[in-house]
Formats: C-alpha cells, structure tokens, sequence
C-alpha cells in the first residue's frame, strides 16, 4: 500500500484548505518522462470508480488500480530545502531513475 509521510499529509490538506477545497489527493503512475514512468499527483473532490481509496490521517488518497501495481509499498514525503520543495516518492518498486528523479523503470 502506498503511505504518506506525516510531513506530506499536512502538506496536502494544507493545499486544500487554503483553496477551501474538500476531497483528497489523486496519486498516479503514467507513461512519460525519460525513463519511461512518471508520478502524477492531483487534487480531486472524489475518488474515480476504479479507485482504491487510501486514508491517513483524516486525509484520503485515491490511487488507480493499475498504478497500486508501481505504488505498492512506496512512501511519499514532502522535503523543504535549499534546492527547492516538493514531493518525494520512495518507491521499491523503480528499478532505475533519470538523473533528475523525475521519471523511473521498473
């Protein structure tokens, strides 16, 4: 299953509070990027019907049938440094990444 870091989960429903927005956090793996796969977070106000739906921490995650296979076990964090911030996915799964971790194999 995929997991949120505390740090992440405030990240996000701070995002939505501040857009007074209700709903959760859309986590994808679509094809793209240099390696072949890339990670796609969205916010949405509900779940798709294929959607697993994920909650932590009073926050819900939806994750598509199809992107659980990549997203099993990977965690998510969010870090705020001097090279810039952002979310960061800890993924056993990727077999490789591309020189700027945006795109992974597996």
């Amino acid at each position: 299953m995929l997991t949120l870091t505390p740090t992440a989960v405030e990240k996000v429903k701070s995002i939505l509070a501040a857009r007074g927005e209700e709903g959760g956090l859309s986590t994808a793996v679509v094809g793209g990027g240099c390696s072949g796969f890339q990670y796609q977070m969205t916010l949405d106000r509900q779940a798709n019907p294929d959607d697993k739906i994920i909650e932590q921490d009073g926050l819900k995650v939806f994750v598509d049938t199809r992107s659980l296979l990549y997203l099993n076990g990977a965690r998510v964090d969010y870090v705020d440094g001097l090279t810039g911030s952002g979310f960061k996915f800890e993924n056993p799964n990727a077999k490789g990444s591309c020189g700027c971790g945006e795109s992974f194999n597996a």
